[in-house]
């Protein structure tokens, strides 16, 4: 075996392993689109589905079937309808959703139960289980629409789905349920899966699309400059939610988002929109820490928020002790306080116990971040990651490349994190000039 694999190898196993450790025994509901099956993405996504449920996270697998009806539909020369983004269900789309249903819950089983040598599958036992978990309702008639056999989620069986889970089992959804007088609706993929993560209070909704994420500036096309926004805090995603018109088809940018922001406010503390086109993309977003796609995050404002003119003090407080032992450069009551909207702040209970500032130099394009500190009754608790994730997503939006830190103490945490070191003439001339050669800070800089 080569050192050179053994080198990349052995730091990458190690800085997946705070991951592994932190989702053992959580509960990811994880929607997949029919476009992902329909595209021959079930292989790999059977094997990570399989590698994932093997480092001890408890999986429900949603899957769509929009694709597989419609090619049924059209066998059957028989035309899709649809109205407010939602299929009319018809006795004969009620058939061909039927018969698609049970075709890709054969093939997701089949693909589950491989296990042949030298293959991802190898060794692997994953037991599937589906069944009646789910109670549903019409949609009945919406502005004059008769949307006949289509339906909602009434309620969820809970009880069931979790001794499921315990069992050490996988739980497969097709999307339709049931009334209590045995009538068949068909649902959609994302309602079942938002419905369930809400009702299982699960840890993550994932929803793997035909769509990479949500861009910076939706609407607009592709580029360097509109990248995805690799996480939305709830209140923003809100916001844009309501600047967009309604979602019509699963290219619409509010077409997954309603749904992130749907099971955010009902207490699932992170929804993720991923492409399914990208290989390996679940394990992307759930093992490393940049993590691709969108993640939406329920981060209360009271606890992670931009500072003001009265957290001045607790600002001072927290990194008063960091400036005694030279792990920060000193910093002015005066300073802080003319400084203190550029601050970043969580807190808890009126305490704030970890903060970073962000400061731009437009013309190169970056930004530093400084006195990046957590509280150390706090820290090794993923507080510091969710600053950084903010102070990201500030330097984003202020559309700028980069962000650069000087560190003497703590270079391996960013590393870690991203970053790479550069050498002092990489700097800004504006930051350049205030470079303290005493210190021999090292910088550090990370690409957005």
């Amino acid at each position: 075996m080569s050192a050179v694999f053994n080198f990349t190898f052995v730091p990458w196993f190690r800085s997946v392993a705070p991951y592994i450790h932190t989702h053992r025994g959580k509960t990811f509901v994880v929607g997949v689109a029919g476009e992902a099956i329909a595209a021959g993405k079930l292989q790999h996504l059977a094997q990570d589905l399989a590698l994932i449920q093997s480092m001890g996270v408890r999986v429900v697998l949603v899957h769509g079937f929009r694709p597989q009806v419609n090619e049924q539909l059209r066998a059957k020369g028989h035309a899709a309808k649809y109205s407010h983004g939602v299929r009319i269900t018809d006795e004969v789309a009620l058939d061909c959703a039927q018969e698609a249903a049970g075709q890709l819950r054969y093939e997701i089983e089949a693909a589950f139960s491989q296990g042949l040598p030298n293959t991802p599958m190898a060794g692997s036992t994953v037991r599937v289980i589906s069944g009646n978990f789910i109670n549903a309702r019409p949609v009945g008639i919406v502005d004059g629409v008769d949307f006949k056999h289509s339906g909602l989620v009434r309620k969820v069986d809970v009880p069931g789905i979790r001794r499921t889970l315990d069992f050490g089992a996988m739980v497969l959804l097709s999307p339709f349920g049931f009334s209590p007088t045995g009538e068949a609706f068909n649902l959609t993929m994302e309602e079942v899966a938002t419905s369930v993560a809400i009702a299982l209070q699960a840890d993550k909704l994932i929803f793997l699309t035909e769509v990479p994420g949500i861009r910076l500036r939706p609407g607009e096309p592709e580029s360097e400059e509109n990248p995805i926004d690799t996480e939305l805090p709830l209140d923003a995603a809100e916001k844009l939610l309501q600047t967009l018109p309604p979602a019509q088809q699963p290219t619409d940018t509010a077409f997954y988002l309603q749904h992130c922001v749907k099971a955010c406010k009902a207490g699932v503390e992170r929804t993720h929109i991923l492409p399914f086109a990208l290989d390996g993309a679940l394990l992307l977003e759930i093992y490393v820490h940049d993590g691709i796609g969108t993640m939406v995050i329920d981060e209360k404002l009271e606890e992670l928020r931009e500072a003001n003119g009265d957290d001045v003090a607790g600002i001072l407080q927290l990194i008063e002790p960091f400036e005694n032992d030279g792990t920060l450069v000193k910093r002015s009551r005066t300073e802080i306080e003319r400084d203190a909207a550029n601050y970043t702040i969580i807190e808890h209970d009126g305490v704030i116990f970890g903060c970073a500032a962000l400061y731009p130099y437009p013309e190169a394009r970056t930004a530093e971040m400084a006195a990046l500190t957590v509280s150390p009754q706090s820290q090794s608790q993923g507080d510091g990651e969710k600053i950084l994730r903010r102070i990201e997503q500030r330097a984003r939006t202020m559309g700028l490349d980069s962000i650069f830190v000087l560190t003497t103490r703590t270079m391996h945490w960013f590393l870690k994190r991203g970053f790479v070191q550069a050498d002092i003439d990489w700097l800004p001339d504006a930051r350049k000039r205030k470079y303290n050669v005493d210190r021999k800070s090292l910088v550090l800089v990370k690409k957005l």
